[in-house]
């Protein structure tokens, strides 16, 4: 097993006042564990930038909340569930961390988030996409912040649908992740009138997509639809170009393309290729402003991931503050109670099945004529409110949201 450990404690310190000083912290210490993949397909959408991001918001908050110190530690899951549930069961029960945060890879953040609870600590999860999480998995601990399938599938297909790319044909990651990804993008695509052919899936980090890619052309389906993530994304694609499959009219979707797949595949090979996303650098002054600084550390612009985490991070440590304890429960009820108004989400709330709502977009990939900078890669297509983006609270199947009724 391979851990990857960071721990940041910024060096501002918050003026105190008398209640501060009566806060009710547990251990004299707040401390967050982020759970990502530091080594595989996922790690440029989130792995060292999800760390970074985490820090970026403590440093910002000041390093400390009600005078205890922040703590930012962090490990490598590997995309294994067994590996993952071992981390942050450790974590609990002997580096008494109060919350995990990011956890891609859907196979791992479902028993995460059943772990955590069972521990009755917290669970925000920014880079797992299934609408599970939010669904029959649902969890009183578990935020679940960025995005999800549900999201990418509705904006995406409703979109491609009502203009006509009816018929669709699914290369999907054989993992919990491709597979809520699939079943909701299917689910909107047949809503909206359209229909869908074939399919066929892919283990997961693939290199070879050439019989995938040769079943989906032979479908004549309009759309090829990629129900995968992360470097499986930018391999289909890339090995899609060189088939020529779009210049044979058939239209490509990745439901989940992060901007650094699309930088990573080129602006050439990605023109015109349509992604849902929950942010981008580019959008005004507060995302540019956040993304220059994330640049400068990383490297590269922030994903939705990324972006989401620090504003996952701010809001959970404001809860903190205005309660003055880190008990899991009432932090979390402070949490559902707060509105989230950030550079990331302008009119985010947290529902009772633990879907934290907000805005997404559908952009186009721009033509290289029309891009000014290595970055300038999307054009927007549309914004869509989150109420109208996100599955409706009763349609989800979580519990919680029946006990409450």
């Amino acid at each position: 097993m391979k851990f990857s450990t960071a721990t940041c404690v910024a060096g501002f310190a918050l003026v105190l006042s008398a209640t501060a000083a009566q806060a009710q912290i547990s251990d004299d210490v707040v401390k967050i564990g982020v759970l990502t993949d530091m080594s595989s397909l996922y790690a440029d959408s989130t792995g060292k930038g999800s760390v970074v991001a985490t820090e970026m918001a403590v440093a910002d908050y000041g390093g400390k909340v009600k005078g205890k110190p922040v703590l930012v530690i962090s490990a490598d899951h590997q995309n294994k569930p067994d590996v993952g549930v071992n981390i942050a069961r450790n974590w609990y029960d002997n580096d008494k961390v109060d919350a995990i945060f990011d956890v891609p890879t859907s196979s791992v953040a479902l028993p995460v988030s059943a772990l955590t609870r069972e521990k009755n600590k917290i669970h925000i999860n920014s880079g797992g996409g299934s609408s599970d999480i939010t669904g029959a998995a649902c969890s009183p601990n578990t935020v679940h912040w960025t995005y999800d399938t549900y999201a990418l599938s509705n904006v995406a297909g409703k979109a491609m649908v009502q203009r006509g790319e009816d018929t669709w044909f699914f290369i999907t990651a054989d993992y919990a992740f491709g597979a809520a990804l699939e079943r909701d993008a299917s689910n909107i695509v047949k809503a909206t009138g359209g229909k869908v052919v074939g399919g066929v899936k892919h283990p997961l980090n693939s290199s070879d997509f050439s019989s995938f890619l040769l079943q989906a052309q032979a479908s004549k389906a309009k759309v090829i639809a990629l129900a995968n993530a992360g470097g499986d994304t930018t391999n289909a694609l890339k090995q899609a170009a060189e088939f020529g499959i779009l210049k044979g009219g058939q239209k490509m979707i990745a439901l989940l393309q992060e901007i650094t797949d699309t930088h990573s595949l080129g602006i050439q090979e990605a023109q015109g290729l349509i992604a849902t996303d929950a942010f981008y650098w580019d959008m005004n002054e507060g995302t540019r402003a956040f993304s220059k600084r994330f640049n400068e550390k990383v490297g590269h612009m922030p994903t939705m991931i990324q972006a989401g985490l620090y504003s996952a991070t701010m809001h959970y440590l404001k809860a903190i503050e205005a309660i003055g304890t880190d008990e899991a429960p009432k932090v979390m009820t402070q949490m559902k109670a707060t509105p989230i108004h950030d550079f990331f989400a302008k009119n985010g709330k947290i529902r009772e099945d633990g879907r934290m709502v907000h805005e997404m977009y559908l952009f186009e990939v721009k033509k290289p004529s029309e891009s000014k900078g290595e970055w300038d890669l999307y054009k927007l297509l549309a914004e869509v409110p989150g109420d109208e983006a996100f599955r409706p609270l009763d349609k989800g199947g979580c519990p919680l949201v029946k006990d409450k009724s």
